[in-house]
């Protein structure tokens, strides 16, 4: 099957893949990412936001991580056991739910929906032994694989999704980019068309790999406990996904949580149409999925929300993810989607929080005329 994937996009060994020529993808996407985010905000008359999960809820949560080597394996525990996941501990987070469309829609129109965090490591002080970074994030949505698939086809995308005339601009690619649009919008088609249910009844998965200590690489997944409350969502309400959340924050007795797992990477048992590959082929193709059975998620730790802690429009406006820069040194993400979005997100980033400081310091000074 892979001889047929590989006109597609999907990439077999190393030899297939060109990182000098990545390097100048990188630059395109990223204007093209900002392209797209402005384009976004003139068209629905609105302030520059976030470049994509435009449309989000922001609160607070407690992370807990679990003593990972209790009752397993010792080999099994020793891979477990890196990052901040070395040892047992209990860490203030901030999480944001989202839909993942660069534009504010209803949140019933089609779309894949995420759930990133970010987890406080210096609890009052008391470090995560060499973490050297003061928080770690983490960036999930509601699918199992990336549809983009390595910095060409997300280059490729972005051109299309940015052109004047979606038509035109498919026309313009070349052979092999128009296949892998093809690929990449099917993908998105099933990704965005599952069951609407309440922000924390869904399973959400990193879709991407990230270190795990020296040797090891991973997936993450997000759970849902099966006893999270949800009234049902009302169909009649644009905003009813992130209602629902503020309700369940205010009004709920017990608030939901999720178990926190992690895949390993195990090139020697997984296999992709019955045959094996290296790990940089698991890791450079981010459309691929990890078959669960072949590579399990374990259970490390539990994130879980707190009561009445919804962030106020501003606070929430100024929060961001960046699982590059905020990430200890041993759980750095890798492959080619994630060298390719990197510095993307950051130049969004800067500029909707430029965008957002500019405008505060306007507000000031109209009210300092008009005293």
């Amino acid at each position: 099957m892979l001889f047929l994937t590989r006109w597609f996009g999907v990439t077999g060994s190393d030899a297939e893949r060109n990182l000098d020529k990545e390097k100048s993808e990188i630059e395109e996407i990223t204007a093209k990412v900002l392209l797209m985010q402005s384009q976004a905000a003139a068209d629905q008359h609105r302030p520059l936001g976030r470049g994509t999960h435009v449309k989000g809820t922001s609160a607070r949560a407690q992370f807990e991580i679990f003593d990972v080597t209790s009752g397993r394996d010792p080999g099994l525990a020793a891979r477990l056991a890196k990052g901040i996941f070395s040892k047992p501990g209990v860490y203030p987070a901030v999480v944001r739910f989202g839909n993942a469309d660069s534009k504010i829609n209803s949140d019933f129109k089609a779309d894949v929906r995420s759930l990133s965090f970010s987890v406080d490591l210096t609890r009052n002080g008391t470090a995560v032994p060499n973490a050297i970074v003061g928080r770690q994030d983490f960036s999930l949505q509601n699918t199992t694989t990336l549809p983009i698939n390595d910095a060409p086809a997300f280059l490729a995308i972005m051109k299309l999704l940015t052109a004047s005339n979606p038509a035109a601009g498919l026309w313009s690619l070349p052979f092999k980019d128009k296949l892998r649009v093809i690929r990449t919008l099917a993908l998105v088609q099933v990704q965005a068309h599952q069951k609407i249910t309440p922000y924390q009844q869904m399973r959400y998965g990193s879709n991407v790999p990230f270190r795990h200590g020296p040797i090891d690489i991973v997936k993450y997944s997000a759970t849902p406990f099966q006893d999270n409350q949800a009234r049902p969502l009302e169909r009649s309400n644009p905003n009813a996904l992130q209602d629902e959340l503020v309700r369940h924050l205010k009004e709920d007795g017990k608030m939901s949580a999720f178990d926190f797992g992690v895949q390993l990477l195990d090139a020697d048992r997984m296999t992709y149409w019955g045959k094996r590959h290296d790990t940089n082929f698991w890791t450079e193709n981010a459309s691929l999925k990890w078959n669960q059975v072949e590579a399990p998620f374990y259970s490390v730790a539990r994130l879980t929300l707190l009561a009445n802690s919804q962030l106020l429009q501003d606070a929430g406006d100024a929060t961001y993810f960046d699982v590059t820069g905020n990430a200890t040194p041993d759980s750095k993400p890798v492959g080619s989607i994630n060298r390719a979005r990197q510095q993307g997100e950051a130049a969004s980033r800067k500029a909707r929080l430029t965008t957002e400081t500019s405008g505060e310091r306007e507000s000031l000074n109209v009210l300092s005329t008009h005293g």
